[in-house]
This record gives C-alpha cells, structure tokens and sequence, in this order.
C-alpha cells in the first residue's frame, strides 16, 4: 500500500535545480567501451569519450542509511517524494553538441521541468520529466530530457502477454550481444546505480515480480546512440528522442537495430524474439 499520491504537492517540485560536476577519465573511458563493445584501445587526455558517458558523471552519493529498499535514496530532495514504489527510466531526447573529451570537467546543471499522472494498464503512473545541459571549457555539449515513471507494485510485471504480439520488425542494420549479469553490474558500476533490479536476483523475481534481471535503460539507449553514429561515420544524432516499450531482461541475445528513414534513422533494442524494448528516432 502506497501513500496518497497528492498531485499538487509533487508539482511544488517543478522548477528545482541542482548542479553536478566530474572529470572525464582515461579510466572511465576504458571502461565504458569495455561494456559497450567497443574496442577498448589506450585512451588518452583529450580523445574523445563515448557519446553518453555523462550518464557515469556526477552521480549522487548517499550513506547506506538513506537507501530504499530497492537501493534507491530513500524519496524526496532533488526528485519529488513519489509515494510509488517502483521507479524506472522511461524514456528521453538528447541532442548532441559537442563530444566530451578525457580531461574536461562537465558541469551538468538540472531543472525538473513537469510532474505528471496517468492511468495504464498497471495502474497509476506518475511521470517526472527532468531536463539537464552538461558543459565543459568549450561550452555546451549536451541537451537532455530524462523522463523517470513511478508505478505500483502490481502483478503485472510478470503476467504473460493477453494476445500474440506483432511480427517482429526487419531491420536494415543489426548487431547482436549476449545479456548477461555482468554486462548489467558493469553498467551500474559505471553509473554508481544501486538499483537492486539490476544486480539482485531475489529482489527482482520475488519482491517486484519480473523474471530476471532487468537490463538499464539507457544502457539501451547508449547501444542505440553509438549504433547510430557508428552507421554515419562517427558522427552522433544531432538529436534522438526514445522511449522504453517494454522490460528487457537479462540471459538471452539482444539486438541492436537500425533502419533509415526520412532522411533521419528509426533505432530499436530488441529481445532475443526480436520484439523491440526500447525504440529510437535520430535526425542529423
């Protein structure tokens, strides 16, 4: 049972701010090229860093005192108090204006832009729109709205599909990896994400109900960013907007996809079925 969810106290939210700052190591850089695929190489002060390694920077830290049971900060500060239990990264748009290099201190700066309701099939839904702009010496890099949905705690995470789903689809470019535990503890080392969906098995299969471990959202979305710029020769989206569709679990293939479309480029993950997890839209 979760507290009342109070629309207009929540919105008391909208407008705060907070700032963060970090340094690009040669270090992280390794070590999100590792996790992505990528080859690794020597880097060094000023090469270029992967296209969302500000997703690993200026992470906040809190003591273990102050962790929810998921091994999120307990609620409240920054975000609003949403009093749904479970939280996950819905969706977003990026706009890329410059890489971040090895060396740069990024300074991101955040605004919570709307706190929203709706009803869906599980239930309510509350959603958070952040937006951030990180910047470095040279002036701004990225854009960014982050989109975060509350949700209750229902049954329905691990219910099975009501009816058939769709012919997967056919993808003009596609590149397939393994889903395994420790591609996603990489990934929450990187990011300093306690999220116990990730890492904790027990946790995720018997208290919020899914059927493995879940796979990070934008892990997916920084699959689909580098697949994007690898397809047009390095150079990333000058912007991409993506949404999740559905979880994307962990022992299985995975796929990332791309078709061009309109001058610009449609981009999914897909599950080992080929039914897309998260999908994508890049203009240049």
């Amino acid at each position: 049972m979760t507290d009342k969810l109070d629309l207009d106290h929540l919105r008391q939210w909208i407008g705060r701010s907070a700032e963060a700052t970090d340094v690009v190591t040669a270090h992280l850089v390794k070590g999100l090229r590792a996790t992505l695929f990528q080859e690794i190489g020597e880097p060094k002060t000023g090469d270029a860093a992967p296209w969302t390694t500000h997703w690993c920077l200026g992470q906040p830290v809190f003591p273990m005192s102050q962790l929810g049971p998921d091994g999120h900060p307990t609620r409240g500060g920054f975000l609003p108090p949403v009093p749904l239990p479970r939280r996950m990264w819905a969706g977003g748009e990026l706009e890329f204006l410059d890489a971040l290099r090895i060396g740069d201190e990024p300074k991101r700066t955040s605004k919570i832009a709307d706190v929203t309701v709706k009803s869906g099939s599980t239930g309510t839904l509350c959603f958070v729109s952040v937006n951030h702009e990180v910047t470095t010496s040279r002036g701004l890099a990225i854009r960014e709205r982050q989109d975060i949905v509350y949700r209750e705690m229902t049954s329905a995470a691990s219910a099975a599909p009501t009816k058939a789903p769709p012919p997967p689809p056919v993808a003009q470019h596609r590149e397939a990896h393994m889903s395994d535990p420790v591609l996603l503890f990489r990934y929450s080392a990187l990011t300093f994400n306690g999220h116990r969906i990730h890492y904790d098995r027990d946790y995720v299969t018997k208290v919020e109900g899914y059927p493995g471990l879940i796979f990070h959202g934008p892990l997916q979305a920084a699959f689909i960013v580098e697949f994007a710029a690898k397809l047009r020769g390095g150079k990333p989206p000058k912007k991409l907007s993506y949404r999740g569709v559905q979880p994307l679990f962990e022992g299985s293939e995975f796929s990332v996809n791309a078709s061009d479309k309109d001058g610009g480029m449609e981009l999914w993950t897909a599950n080992a079925e080929g039914q897309p997890t998260m999908k994508g839209t890049a203009t240049w």
